[in-house]
């Protein structure tokens, strides 16, 4: 048969052809594309015909860093990705990136690396509150109220720099050196300080003091892993100054490691009473009870707990409480009963997973609910002040189901935080509106500080710690000086506002010009004169 001239072929071929070859060229596409995907999720050991359901996420990471139309951080997506992942569990299952791990364990751990100096910025500067003692800085000799101005040869003042962007400067590995230049009050030059950055100790127990005679008082602030030693000589130091009764508050603590709270519960507690016990669907139980090296078992003890209180503070309160052993005082605190198990990963990240959840004595769960997610769940707190909890006790909302009852017949809840034995509200009358529009403008830290700055010589010569909390006071020039001093820094409020607020004022105005001076050692004393529920507390412990 004779071929066909290709000229026929033309004459005699199909107007659409094009388009049929158009249509079956982006199906062909599609189809291999679609095919090539399907058979990359999956594997040799997969079920022929099915996805593997475990390598959906590598597989749409993929496919987004292939095909998405901008380019992408596959890093930060995974990251991303990997955070939502723990967040969509709980509310404490978590994701901890390389870069950040250093910084969130520090608490934890006990210390830092750095120079040593607790700062705050005023007027733009950074100004030294003190330096940490033992640490590098104070052995060169910077002193309380020094301002930085330049570190490395670079301008930290007026430039509005952060409280972290300090922390990025003067943090750094052991070892390594800084340039700080300071400008010292009284000192015509500047002076230059090369610091050799060190670890530095990162206390947990705030402070320690006598608030009365035999009634000592001790302020944890979290539970880090040198939290027991340091209660230990806290407690040894205010034993031998003739203590017989304890005041320990954890308001405001959110906790950390659950041993350093078995250990710290461990010392009120006779032997073989239980603390607590975790238990988790892959966690079998696991109870921790007292032993016999408890060395507070029998003398009076109070408890402050706050809103604030969470996790390992809850574990101390909850194990008293269920066994008899001490009065709680406060307001209801968080109600977090989850325990976290920390993975670290190879990149230097972790993953901090909810495992199990603690029990109390009694054998309650204080886990607070978190179905609504993790904003209302964050939010309660917020709600607990909307609904007058904080000043009203019948305000509280207790889970009447989860009722459970210690030894001695006390009715106690879980579901929803640990209720104190006795309520102390908030005190939201404590500061005239003038004081607190001062305080929240910085103008009360600002005047503290400056005063300070200007007598510390005569002051530091005149009073001891002890001295300046039991014998200073601020006099009515001194006064009328703030006030002046809050009307140029636009701070509105009149002579009568001010005189209805002074009594307080001069309180808080004391407090701070201690902490400048002594830190801690002066300005919890001062500060905690009117609090109401050490006052509660101490109304207690006094009781025959």
């Amino acid at each position: 048969m004779q071929e066909p001239d290709q000229n026929d072929v033309k004459q005699k071929s199909n107007p659409f052809l094009p388009l049929y070859f158009s249509i079956v060229l982006v199906v062909g596409i599609f189809a291999g594309y679609f095919f090539s995907f399907e058979n990359t999720i999956i594997t040799d050991n997969s079920v022929p015909g099915k996805s593997n359901p475990y390598r959906k996420i590598n597989n749409l990471l993929d496919y987004i860093e292939e095909q998405y139309v901008d380019s992408i951080n596959k890093k930060q997506l995974v990251e991303k990705t990997v955070t939502a992942m723990l967040k969509s569990l709980d509310p404490h299952s978590d994701y901890i990136p390389a870069e950040d791990f250093k910084h969130v364990n520090e608490s934890l751990q006990g210390n830092f690396e750095g120079i040593g100096i607790e700062f705050n910025i005023y007027g733009d500067t950074i100004r030294v509150i003190t330096p940490i003692a033992g640490g590098p800085s104070e052995k060169l000799g910077i002193k309380a109220g020094d301002k930085i101005i330049k570190v490395d040869g670079k301008n930290v003042a007026g430039v509005k720099i952060t409280n972290k962007e300090v922390f990025d400067k003067l943090r750094g590995e052991k070892g390594s050196i800084v340039m700080v230049t300071v400008l010292r009050s009284g000192v015509k030059k500047t002076i230059d300080f090369s610091i050799t950055r060190d670890e530095i100790p990162l206390y947990s127990v705030d402070v320690s003091y006598m608030v009365k005679p035999g009634i000592g008082y001790i302020k944890v602030s979290r539970f880090a892993s040198t939290t027991y030693e340091e209660y230990l000589k806290a407690f040894n130091d205010l034993s031998s100054k003739g203590m017989k009764k304890l005041i320990l508050d954890l308001r405001g603590n959110p906790g950390g490691f659950l041993k350093a709270a078995v250990d710290i519960a461990d010392e009120f507690l006779t032997n073989g009473l239980q603390i607590v016990y975790t238990q988790g669907r892959a966690n079998p139980k696991k109870t921790y009870k007292a032993s016999t090296h408890g060395s507070f078992e029998n003398n009076p003890l109070v408890i402050l707990i706050d809103e604030g209180s969470a996790s390992a503070s809850e574990i101390v309160a909850g194990a008293v409480q269920d066994n008899d052993r001490a009065t709680i005082i406060g307001r209801r605190s968080f109600g977090k009963g989850l325990v976290q198990d920390q993975l670290d990963l190879p990149d230097g990240s972790a993953i901090r997973l909810t495992i199990a959840r603690y029990y109390t004595p009694t054998g309650r769960c204080i886990q607070k609910p978190y179905d609504e997610g993790n904003e209302a769940y964050y939010n309660e707190e917020i709600e607990r002040y909307n609904d007058g909890e904080l000043v009203h006790a019948d305000s509280t909302k207790l889970d009447k189901s989860k009722q459970y009852v210690t030894p001695g017949g006390k009715i106690v809840y879980g579901g929803g935080g640990i209720m104190p034995d006795i309520f102390v509200p908030l005190d939201t009358a404590k500061y005239t509106p003038f004081v607190n529009r001062a305080f929240y403008a910085g103008i009360i830290n600002t005047f503290a500080f400056e005063y300070c700055d200007k007598h510390r010589a005569e002051l530091l010569k005149t009073y001891s710690a002890d001295k300046f909390v039991s014998n200073y006071s601020l006099n009515d020039a001194v006064m009328s000086e703030f006030f002046n001093y809050a009307k140029n820094k636009n701070v509105e409020g009149s002579e009568a506002e001010f005189e209805k607020g002074k009594s307080n004022l001069k309180q808080l105005l004391k407090a701070l010009i201690g902490r400048n001076l002594f830190d801690k050692d002066a300005y919890y004393p001062i500060i905690n004169q009117t609090d109401n529920c050490i006052k509660k507390a101490v109304e207690i412990l006094e009781k025959p």
